[in-house]
């Protein structure tokens, strides 16, 4: 199996007659997906999505791919393929746009309203075609035939990409769901038939390929729904993906079967469901949904609110009802179910969540407790099942962490896809398939981009060492006036402590300190502000260090008169 080595460098130019496949998200990581296509100096970009932010990263609001080695080819790209309405595969779109407009976007009904809907509040109107299963396009010298697969969102797509390099099959996120909710079945046929024709690279979706088996049926779950409808006695009140749309229509059909009315809650959750509801997707009894100001006219045991924050997003609804900030509020009795799986790195944020209801009295039912989650990504029985109808040439694992790509890669060798013919990389790294084999060839610039409000790439890396600090360590202040001409303090030092929890009156102790470091770099003629800033720096930071092992951020301020 080749993979990719630290010091690579930047590729060489791609061989004439080759495919170049660059990952710029969604390798080594479960979200910000991005794949970009190139052959003979037209791009084709599948998905652009965002990854959601750990406790490492303070403050951030969204992570991008880097689209830094697409700046200046914009106008060489074709076209954005999306797979799928999922954040990890749109959310970066409205970012990548900015730069150019009228890059054309291609998708099923469904991905292309969501998409719509979120550009709108970005005030872009994209130029759109919509495309179905089975559907052939050109698109530049790429040649796209979109396959039905099933996910956790109606209307997911595959695609295959044929170029006179080889036919490229990239997946998107999959599973078999032999029983699915709207009929929908991954298209093994046609599969089948691409299998035949000879699929050149297979780049294959990884999230599951560590677990065993095959994913249950996402009917399954109706069952242990209505079982916890049965026995609520109060509200109920169920977090999910905002476009989650199978798993909100079970809800809503239980709801309507124990004669309950429905709330939608949250901006995302809102918008989304009206746009299934509008197109189909999403059948909704009349008079089931209601809006959530008249909740209060309802007796509690006929309500039901369906919100976001199964992720123990900070600001999402449920967050804000765990910590007592938001209108509705949990009682004693409530039931609250987690309707989704833990994204790796949410774990914590996901149990303070749970703790926070449960301090409330509100009865969780989530996926430790009750089947109330199935996965979207298809498990590593039925990945072995789709390697054996498919027989890649080629196989490249992607959309997950380390663990997820290499597990995925062990299951293409048992089915036997030789190991030299097996590519696991990771962002940035460059993968040329050239007479008729995959070959990694170089690395290009594909870190985070991180959005904060309305800054984009603004946060770096240093920066959020700083906050981490600043939560963490806290940070004291110094404020001295020094004589321009002597250089000896006229003025404080003034020292202020703030989520040090160190009190501010204990720096009486080192002012003499500062004071004769001052005086002896006067002495020693060095009297500059910033040289002297970085001496107070030191000095302080020794003293804090020695006296409580501690770590805060040190702000020196001088000012000379």
């Amino acid at each position: 199996m080749s993979h990719p080595h630290p010091e690579l460098g930047a590729p060489p130019k791609l061989p004439k007659g080759g495919l170049r496949v660059t990952p710029l998200g969604g390798l080594g990581e479960i979200g910000r997906n991005m794949t970009v296509f190139e052959y003979d100096g037209r791009i084709l970009i599948v998905d652009c999505g965002v990854l959601f932010p750990e406790e490492e990263q303070p403050g951030v609001d969204l992570i991008l791919p880097d689209f830094t080695t697409l700046v200046d080819r914009l106008d060489d790209v074709e076209g954005i393929v999306l797979t799928h309405g999922h954040e990890d595969h749109i959310g970066g779109v409205p970012y990548l746009l900015r730069l150019k407009p009228d890059i054309p976007l291609i998708g099923s009904k469904l991905t292309l309203a969501l998409i719509e809907a979120k550009l709108q509040e970005h005030r872009i109107r994209p130029y759109t075609l919509e495309v179905a299963e089975g559907q052939h396009e050109h698109v530049g010298p790429f040649g796209c035939e979109f396959i039905a697969v099933n996910h956790s969102i109606p209307d997911a797509l595959a695609v295959a990409i044929r170029t006179p390099a080889g036919m490229v099959v990239h997946t998107g996120d999959f599973k078999m769901d032999q029983l699915p909710m709207d009929g929908r079945l991954t298209d093994l046929h046609a599969f089948a038939r691409l299998s035949e024709e000879g699929i050149d690279l297979l780049l294959s979706d990884s999230t599951n390929a560590e677990v065993p088996g095959f994913v249950p049926a996402e009917r399954d779950i109706s069952n242990v729904l209505r079982g916890v409808f049965a026995n609520a006695r109060k509200r109920i009140i169920v977090a999910s993906f905002a476009s989650h749309i199978h798993r909100v229509q079970q809800i809503l059909d239980a709801a309507h079967e124990y004669g309950r009315k429905v709330a939608f809650v949250g901006r995302s959750m809102v918008r989304n469901m009206g746009i299934a509801r509008d197109l189909g997707y999403l059948k909704v009894p009349s008079g089931l949904v209601v809006d959530v100001k008249t909740l209060d006219d309802l007796p509690d045991d006929k309500v039901v609110l369906i919100c976001t924050g199964s992720q123990g997003e900070p600001m999402a609804a449920l967050s804000r009802m765990a910590n007592r900030d938001h209108q509705i509020r949990i009682v004693q009795g409530d039931t609250v179910i987690l309707a989704s799986s833990l994204i790796p790195g949410n774990e914590n944020a996901v149990y303070r969540v749970i703790n926070g209801l449960s301090r409330w009295g509100a009865n969780v039912v989530h996926k430790g407790n009750a089947k109330v989650h199935v996965s979207g990504h298809a498990s590593a029985g039925e990945l072995l099942y789709f390697y054996n109808i498919c027989r890649p040439k080629n196989l490249m694992p992607v959309h997950g962490e380390w663990r997820h790509l290499r597990a995925n890669a062990e299951l293409g060798a048992l089915t036997g896809i030789p190991k030299d013919r097996i590519v696991i990389a990771e962002d940035g790294v460059v993968v040329d398939l050239v007479d008729g084999k995959a070959r990694i060839s170089g690395k290009v610039q594909a870190g985070y981009v991180y959005v904060d409000g309305l800054s984009v790439g603004d946060v770096t890396e240093a920066s959020l060492k700083d906050r981490r600090i600043l939560g963490e360590e806290g940070i004291i202040s110094v404020f001295v006036v020094v004589d321009s001409t002597t250089g000896k303090v006229v003025g404080g030092p003034n020292i202020h402590s703030r989520g040090s929890g160190i009190e501010d009156g204990v720096f009486d102790a080192v002012i003499p300190k500062i004071e004769e470091a001052i005086q002896k770099s006067a002495a020693d003629g060095v009297a500059e502000p910033h040289q002297l800033q970085q001496l107070i720096r030191r000095t302080i930071g020794k003293w804090v260090s020695d006296t409580y092992r501690r770590r805060p951020m040190i702000l020196p301020v001088v000012v000379e008169v």
